[in-house]
């Protein structure tokens, strides 16, 4: 994925990231389905509403819409995170708590250097 920005609003950093490819609704539910297990206090939104998921195999399931976002606490980078996929675009929008030091400032490339691997990570789980 290639980052097109970061920037700071109050409490957040928000970054828009582009995919290789524009994806579907099966992509971005692979996606979702393989980052589950790296979040704590799970949430899943379809079209920003809150979708009640008992086991996480039943993100495969959900029903096509306009957008998926997945968020909750970031077991890999520590602080709350929110990334929305939107179906047939490149564009997948990134929320960060900003609530520690690698994350208190908008810095394109601290940023990038810190999610870059990640967001690359979760572009590959789109296509298994």
């Amino acid at each position: 994925m290639l980052l097109l920005g970061v920037r700071e609003e109050n409490s957040w950093l928000l970054s828009t990231f582009n995919l290789a490819y524009a994806v579907g609704w099966d992509n971005i539910c692979k996606a979702v389905n393989t980052a589950y297990d790296y979040y704590d206090d799970t949430e899943i939104l379809v079209d920003g509403k809150k979708i009640d998921i008992s086991f996480k195999d039943n993100v495969l399931k959900l029903t096509e819409a306009g957008n998926m976002t997945i968020r909750g606490m970031s077991k890999i980078i520590k602080v709350p995170l929110m990334i929305t996929f939107y179906d047939q675009l490149k564009t997948v929008n990134v929320a960060v708590a900003r609530t520690t030091e690698e994350f208190k400032e908008a810095n394109y490339q601290k940023f990038n250097t810190s999610l870059e691997e990640y967001m690359d990570s979760l572009e590959l789980a789109m296509y298994r």
